[in-house]
């Protein structure tokens, strides 16, 4: 049924023995099971530069070869995942650069007749699905009463809701760091679980 299908994964934590990756692989490795084309990008082992240049800070489109090969897999997707870790109720550095420098205009959206003031976006991505995989180290009933959790706001409607039409499922695996070995591994099985219902 996902033949054909294309699957982008994207990793925002610095650490390759981190619990993130293992998130990540965990989703990559359901979706090639599944018969997913799967691109993995880890953008900090890639270096990837998270600052606008000046062109891209007025809409222009980005003549990096790097930034043009994120846009087209991002555009070319039909499934996303994006694993990070919560900095402070945030994504980290390298993940809001990759956000701000791959959602780009008239790539990931545009606008009515080019005018970007007073109008409704044009979601351009194909999404069907998006999936949205964090770690945090606040206990989720302090995150929801003190903070209201609003990084679940910014990558549904911030972000997602903004470029596409794509259904957004978001778990965040917390606290982190105090967790013992079992609750991790049922973590990492809850994450192939909602890889799988990702392509459902």
């Amino acid at each position: 049924m996902n033949q054909g299908a294309a699957g982008l994964v994207i990793i925002g934590h610095p650490a390759k023995s981190s619990f993130n990756h293992a998130l990540a692989q965990r989703v990559v490795d359901v979706w090639l099971r599944a018969g997913l084309k799967v691109t993995r990008f880890d953008l900090a082992a890639e270096g990837f530069a998270p600052c606008l240049s000046p062109q891209e800070a007025r809409g222009l489109p980005s003549d990096e070869p790097a930034i043009r090969a994120h846009i087209a897999a991002l555009t070319g997707a039909d499934h996303l995942a994006v694993v990070h870790p919560v900095m402070w109720g945030m994504p980290p550095a390298v993940v809001k650069g990759w956000i701000d420098r791959v959602f780009a205009l008239h790539e990931a959206y545009t606008f009515p007749d080019g005018a970007a003031e007073g109008l409704e976006a044009i979601g351009l991505l194909r999404l069907k699905t998006a999936l949205i995989l964090n770690t945090s180290n606040t206990p989720p009933l302090r995150e929801a009463e003190r903070f209201g959790d609003p990084l679940h706001r910014i990558w549904r409607d911030c972000i997602l809701g903004y470029c596409s039409a794509a259904r957004m499922e978001r778990r965040c695996f917390a606290p982190l760091v105090p967790s013992e070995a079992a609750t991790r591994a049922a973590w990492l099985d809850e994450a192939s679980a909602l890889a799988r219902t990702a392509l459902t």
